[in-house]
């Protein structure tokens, strides 16, 4: 049975306090049985943005009790490295490759029966700077072996490249504002902007030019009174959404 786990994405100097905080418990335990085939799979799945970290949570394991000496091992995609091993389970030792590409868990405790079990296993990734949204990273691979090297599972991860969370600038908080108040902010360049209101109605639209900045005038009227406004950045089919801002429009 594969089971998958998304990642929340994390700025890079918060990783160590999000970790810290991260459920790294155990999800529903699995009976232990015969061997797995070689061929059923680990599987994870991340989100993560040009330049940031995220973590990859790997689970899945259900097959025949593996003791001490085993070891599972993540090897990062291109355009990736492994940054951190924050899993702190007695018994398990966490080890990244020189350079990042990639990071293993050994297991050197005694209850084999539970060591891989109903657990999940973090790895921090960090994507590339200039990583292209929506991208899909290749080539991360998963193998869980015993302690003589043999493989019982192996599996993959598919990392995506997020898109930033564009901004909303203004109109501006506080004031009373024109039925049809400018818009504006920065978004990722090239990303399709669209500004809608409380109800979810689109205000207007507009493309972020090379430089991220975009802008846009609603093409009717909004009504009076308090409102809100929230934007929404899309590009090669992942999307991102900046915070909410509160207005108010003159009656």
């Amino acid at each position: 049975m594969s089971r998958t786990w998304k990642t929340t994405i994390l700025a890079a100097p918060a990783v160590a306090g999000a970790l810290l905080a991260a459920g790294l418990t155990g999800m529903a335990q699995a009976a232990g049985g015969s061997p797995d085939p070689v061929g059923h799979e680990l599987w994870a799945s991340a989100t993560i943005e040009p330049g940031r970290a995220g973590i990859v949570h790997v689970g899945g394991y259900e097959g025949a009790p593996l003791g001490a000496g085993s070891v599972l091992t993540l090897t990062a995609p291109a355009g990736a490295r492994v940054t951190g091993m924050p899993f702190a389970a007695a018994g398990f030792r966490g080890t990244v490759a020189v350079g990042g590409a990639s990071a293993s868990y050994a297991f050197e405790g005694t209850a084999a029966a539970t060591a891989w079990h109903g657990r999940t296993f973090p790895f921090v990734l960090t994507v590339a700077p200039d990583a292209e949204p929506g991208a899909r990273l290749p080539d991360c691979t998963l193998a869980l072996r015993d302690a003589k090297g043999t493989v019982h599972q192996r599996g993959g991860c598919a990392v995506t490249v997020g898109l930033p969370a564009p901004t909303l600038s203004r109109p501006p908080s506080g004031v009373a504002l024109g039925s049809a108040p400018e818009t504006s902010g920065t978004a990722y360049p090239g990303a399709q902007v669209t500004v809608v209101d409380a109800l979810e109605q689109e205000v207007c639209s507009a493309t972020a030019a090379p430089d991220g900045t975009w802008s846009c005038v609603p093409g009717v009227a909004l009504p009076a009174g308090p409102g809100l406004l929230q934007a929404t950045a899309t590009l090669n089919g992942v999307s991102a959404t900046s915070e909410q801002i509160a207005i108010t429009v003159a009656g």
